[in-house]
């Protein structure tokens, strides 16, 4: 797979003006369908109730700009960050204090425009640079947008890929947000190349579903449809955001915060990069609000590189494609979330047959005399009977060899050695999460 290829998909995704629902969302996923042909994109009507929300109209916009004395003084057409999204049709003139109302702007990023959007409240408005805000001169404006609202579809685009077993991986990642470079694009070009990645792989273990989703509504109605299976069989789920800068990993917990996603994230990550920032379930801010909600309770968390709202270039005109967003960022991003399916192909977990301890002197491993041999210690002077029953003490099915070995402070091939005698003598037997 060449490396350059990812951030193609992205040069191909980042023109395209996306939102909840409506054609920039239809034509991310078909060019996201272009390059993985298994994806197949689904659609949910609009009115359709999903718990407490209704799936929105779709929105379409042709055309925004403002003029000042028959001069375009902001054009959406050379930057869809212009426009707040989801703004209604317009066109009238204006006074510069009524016109200043309808204007977003970012002071402490003064050549940066803002990313505004009114999802579910009619409205219509401009963003602009501060600095370009400023210099707005006393005078009569024209204003125009030319948009719709119409019904139509929520779509959303799902593959999976069945494995021997019906335990599943959930990869989540979000296709809503206009040319934002880290937060919007990013996410779904490194799902999409994890796929092909997955499809290489013979006799998966793992069934993996990856699910390209409007973020918020696109979540809570996938849930809404698909919530039974996933309590059934989700083993566990990474909502993937903002992985294609160069900057340090960060991780955003579970509500729970121990279930197996977190443990395996934390692992993958740690063995990756030391220096990645850790979140807790209060700092959270994108699906996994969804995933992980009361009476959800998913077992799914959150890796980024750089945390949404945590950057100065988030929902901003400065989160630029070449620039935040760099081949080698989402290529090494592509490269951790194949440690995550590597870890649960290639895992077993132990399990201890018996209730309390076995019966180990009529198996010949445990001292019949309590006073153990000096040539039976390691160099901590623990002896191979303490070793044995260390280790079976963590055979608790949920436990994976590398673990087994930080607990006890022993090497890999100590460990191997007393679980091979385990495993012989019928005390534990391996299986997968």
């Amino acid at each position: 797979m060449k490396k350059k290829a990812i951030f193609n998909l992205a040069k191909k995704l980042w023109p395209i003006h996306r939102t909840i629902a409506g054609p920039g969302l239809r034509a991310s996923l078909k060019i996201i369908k272009s390059e993985q042909n298994s994806l197949i994109i689904k659609s949910i009507k609009t009115g359709h109730k999903v718990y407490d929300w209704k799936i929105p109209e779709e929105w379409e916009i042709k055309d925004a700009w403002i003029k000042y004395k028959n001069k375009k003084i902001l054009d959406y057409k050379k930057n869809n960050l212009h426009i707040v999204g989801h703004s209604r049709k317009i066109h009238k003139k204006i006074n510069l204090i009524d016109l200043k109302k309808k204007i977003h702007f970012i002071k402490k990023l003064p050549n940066a425009i803002p990313y505004v959007t009114s999802y579910y409240k009619k409205y219509w408005g401009f963003c602009l640079p501060y600095n370009n805000f400023k210099k707005l001169s006393n005078g009569e404006y024209v204003v125009h947008i030319n948009s719709k609202f119409k019904k139509g579809n929520l779509n959303y685009g799902e593959l999976v890929l069945k494995g021997k077993s019906k335990k599943e991986i959930l990869f989540s990642t979000y296709l809503c947000h206009p040319s934002l470079a880290n937060n919007e694009i990013s996410g779904p070009c490194v799902n999409t190349f994890l796929t092909k990645y997955l499809q290489k792989i013979k006799n998966r273990h793992y069934t993996y579903r990856f699910i390209f989703v409007p973020e918020t509504i696109g979540s809570i109605a996938y849930i809404n449809k698909n919530l039974l299976n996933l309590k059934k069989n989700l083993l566990a789920g990474f909502n993937i955001s903002c992985v294609g800068d160069e900057r340090a990993y960060s991780y955003i917990g579970s509500r729970k915060g121990d279930t197996i996603a977190d443990y395996v994230a934390k692992k993958v990550l740690y063995s990756t990069d030391k220096r990645f920032k850790k979140y807790d379930w209060l700092q959270r801010g994108s699906d996994e609000r969804q995933f992980c909600s009361p009476g959800v309770d998913l077992p799914l968390c959150t890796i980024s590189r750089s945390k949404f709202g945590e950057y100065k270039e988030y929902h901003n005109s400065l989160d630029i494609l070449g620039k935040v967003v760099t081949s080698n960022g989402l290529n090494t991003s592509l490269e951790l979330l194949k440690k995550i399916i590597i870890f649960f192909e290639n895992n077993y977990f132990f399990n201890s047959t018996f209730k309390c301890e076995p019966f180990m002197s009529k198996r010949n491993l445990y001292e019949t005399i309590s006073i153990a041999k000096e040539d039976n210690k390691d160099k901590r002077g623990t002896t191979n009977t303490e070793i044995l029953m260390n280790v079976l003490s963590l055979c608790d099915g949920k436990t994976d060899l590398d673990t087994i070995c930080q607990k006890n402070k022993l090497s890999k091939l100590k460990v191997t050695k007393a679980i091979e005698i385990l495993e012989k003598n019928k005390l534990i037997y391996k299986t997968k999460l």
